[in-house]
């Protein structure tokens, strides 16, 4: 069994290297999960210890999305948690709808599933023809994905009623065509969407929002990553814009959360102040 103490610091080493060589800067993710993962990526890399991941890092370029990739989560699904989008369409669809050009961010968009959920959304209340979704992600093989539209259809089946729950007025069949279990959205549905790499931890202002959608993603992070997010997400913002966190996720404790008001509490929607 590995030492504790020498996984530690071949964990420090491994993200000293990676920092120092490509810039990203995984340092204050949270250890439990990054832990786990990159003891994962170890393992079905044939390595016994975290430090032999270091050379790969190193001299091996092409290792650099795979380990990204590793480290990243891609945990999703279509109209996942439905009532922060029904929080949306509600509070913050009639000040977003008094706007003649919106600019969405949809940070840590995963493989994509939250982009077609809100685009669904957008053209049913009639704003998504004047409307710009900046999805991004630091996990380039889920971003690939995000580009197709092709999703599991059983998956997609089973979105039904969530999509209902977020304020859906049709069908969702309506949006996407199935062929042999897979389901492929409506490519009008991504007509509006810039898709781009971007990093929380280290990248810089993602500027002139209405909307950010960040969802899931601060509960991997530690207070002063979350910290530093959301203080980007404020800057990001146009002034009254509206920011929207998972179920799990807090500002109550975060300095940086003063900057914003809440709409609605227990579907986590905020509004810059």
């Amino acid at each position: 069994m590995t030492d504790p103490v020498i996984e530690g610091i071949e964990l420090e080493l491994l993200l000293q290297a990676l920092q120092q060589r490509y810039g990203y800067d995984f340092r204050q993710y949270a250890r439990a999960s990054l832990l786990r993962r990159l003891r994962a990526l170890a393992e079905s890399s044939g390595k016994l210890r975290l430090s032999e991941l270091i050379p790969l890092v190193l001299h091996e370029p092409a290792f650099l999305d795979q380990l990204i990739n590793g480290i990243s989560v891609s945990v999703t699904e279509p109209f996942r948690d439905p009532r922060t989008l029904r929080a949306i369409m509600d509070k913050a669809v009639p000040w977003l709808g008094s706007h003649p050009f919106l600019k969405i961010w949809i940070a840590g968009c995963s493989t994509g599933e939250e982009i077609y959920s809100l685009a669904i959304l957008l053209e049913e209340a009639g704003l998504l023809a004047r409307t710009q979704i900046y999805a991004t992600d630091i996990n380039t093989e889920s971003m690939r994905k995000a580009k197709t539209g092709v999703y599991n259809l059983e998956a997609v089946k089973n979105a039904e009623d969530n999509y209902r729950l977020a304020g859906g007025r049709k069908q969702l069949s309506d949006y996407y065509v199935a062929q042999y279990r897979r389901a492929k959205f409506a490519a009008r549905l991504f007509e509006r969407v810039v898709v781009s790499q971007h990093n929380l931890a280290t990248d810089a202002v993602f500027g002139a929002m209405q909307l950010i959608l960040c969802r899931n993603v601060l509960i991997y992070f530690n207070r002063e990553l979350q910290e530093r997010a959301v203080d980007l997400f404020a800057e990001s913002l146009v002034h009254r814009g509206y920011l929207a966190l998972g179920l799990r996720e807090s500002l109550r404790t975060l300095p940086t959360g003063l900057r914003f008001e809440e709409v609605d509490g227990a579907s986590k929607l905020f509004r810059l102040r």
